[in-house]
């Protein structure tokens, strides 16, 4: 249905994440993939959501002059927790780190995806909470030596064996929490397109 309504467009996806290339294939879209390097560095000032529309323009001004057919996709998600965003994990000590002050407590998962065209960039975003049970050290550790937890902003994916046992209550896009709020993007792709 939207693949028929962007057939004269050209879907670019700058994200090197297997997660959000897999939403664009299931949402049924042909795009391309191209990535370009960009240190994620943002101003102290900013707080939530902010940071996270910040930085996915930011890598979108990473890429020159778009054709009159392109529609730039860039993304990034962040962890919100106690007025502090918490980014992906150093290493799998600074992951334990992460998980640890999740347990047993509320954190936000904030994605913004920024869409750039020849004569526009529109940002968008979505909040997701997710509450963790109090996870056991055991648990915690037995998830980051069997996963990969360093590719993830706050150090989970919902949709592993940490989000299976750990996870008690989600309020929002369960899509956003795993990269992408795929309602969103399907949204703002139809605006565009009869646009």
């Amino acid at each position: 249905m939207l693949k028929n309504l962007l057939k004269d467009h050209h879907i670019i996806l700058a994200s090197g994440s297997p997660r959000r290339q897999q939403f664009f294939k299931d949402l049924d879209l042909d795009f391309t993939i191209q990535l370009k390097e960009v240190e994620e560095i943002y101003p102290d000032h900013l707080q939530a959501s902010a940071i996270s529309d910040y930085l996915a323009k930011l890598k979108s001004d990473a890429f020159g002059d778009l054709q009159d057919n392109d529609i730039l996709i860039t993304s990034d998600t962040i962890v919100w927790h106690n007025n502090k965003a918490i980014g992906k994990p150093k290493n799998l000590e600074d992951a334990k780190r992460m998980i640890t002050l999740l347990s047993d407590d509320t954190h936000e998962v904030i994605t913004s995806v920024c869409f750039k065209t020849k004569s526009q960039v529109k940002v968008v975003h979505h909040t997701t909470k997710v509450t963790f049970k109090k996870l056991s050290s055991e648990e915690i550790n037995y998830y980051i030596n069997t996963h990969k937890p360093l590719d993830k902003a706050g150090a989970y994916g919902i949709q592993e064996w940490i989000g299976f046992i750990g996870i008690v209550h989600i309020e929002g896009s369960y899509f956003n929490v795993m990269g992408l709020p795929t309602h969103l993007v399907y949204e703002t792709l139809t605006a565009l397109a009869k646009s």
